[in-house]
């Protein structure tokens, strides 16, 4: 048993230790989806590691590397360990090697969210220094019950921009996005994306960026002096004619703001967890 990066290591033998680790797991991914979302979240190889035993991956840690919030970061993309090795520390042993090796390519911060209900799992990280950051809240509804009650969606101008026409993002934002939302992680897989945005007296007064195979609407946003004018309404619903997926998901919103659940409520959207973002200063 030794612990070695991933670089070099094929997909294939990625996959099947990804799929043996979380196949008690509610929901399961294909491997074309697991590429999807490492290339998402900036999966660096060489930073990441695993503990190897005949050639095969027994327990991992898959780290995603970028900018978050102007610092050098690492983020916890995905650790998992094969059931029969459970219980020996090794995803432990892997967290320890890891944070060494990212602290010597001057790596600042390390990252995860976390299911609030993981109280083992919360535990675990406080001990190693994680601190939560911030409560976010995740949505995963059927298509079809996704629908609006809102009257105010007005008929508004909408259409397809490209990214470029989105020149500070920020200017529309309550909070920031999560890592996987962010601009960065968009732009990893920009191809996969598309962004809407509403047009006032030819003035961009909100945007959608969508991904219309997944069904994931990862960010939505209006400028504050136009919110409450059907806006938003307008753009989510013109982004569910264009989805492809029978599932809708919006993950990482801040719990903190209400105005985004009160929003969502009027898609008929349930709560479906919630989770911690947390930060370990590296």
């Amino acid at each position: 048993m030794e612990i070695r990066s991933l670089e070099g290591i094929h997909i294939d033998i990625l996959y099947n230790a990804f799929s043996l680790a979380f196949k008690d797991y509610d929901v399961q991914i294909d491997k074309s989806q697991l590429i999807k979302m490492l290339k998402r979240r900036g999966f660096s190889p060489n930073l990441s590691y695993a503990y190897f035993e005949n050639g095969e991956i027994i327990s991992f840690i898959l780290n995603g590397i970028g900018s978050y919030n102007g610092t050098l970061t690492a983020y916890d993309t995905g650790t998992g360990t094969i059931e029969k090795y459970r219980g020996k520390g090794l995803a432990s042993n892997l967290f320890e090697y890891s944070v060494q090796n990212l602290k010597n390519k001057n790596i600042k911060q390390y990252l995860l969210e976390v299911l609030q209900q993981n109280t083992h799992a919360v535990s675990l990280y406080k001990k190693k220094e994680f601190r939560i950051t911030r409560e976010l809240n995740y949505y995963i509804q059927s298509k079809d019950k996704f629908t609006s009650n809102n009257h105010k969606a007005a008929d508004y101008l909408i259409k397809h921009i490209d990214f470029d026409l989105l020149e500070k993002p920020s200017m529309f934002w309550d909070f920031n996005p999560t890592w996987q939302n962010s601009i960065e992680a968009i732009k990893r897989d920009f191809e996969s994306f598309k962004i809407i945005a509403s047009f006032v007296n030819g003035v961009i007064t909100g945007y959608c960026i969508y991904e219309p195979d997944s069904g994931d609407i990862c960010q939505v946003a209006v400028i504050d002096k136009y919110r409450r004018k059907g806006i938003a309404t307008s753009l989510i619903s013109q982004a569910l004619l264009n989805i492809n997926s029978e599932t809708i998901k919006i993950i990482n919103t801040e719990s903190s703001f209400e105005n985004i659940s009160c929003f969502l409520a009027s898609f008929n959207a349930k709560l479906s967890g919630k989770q911690y973002e947390m930060i370990k200063t590296i």
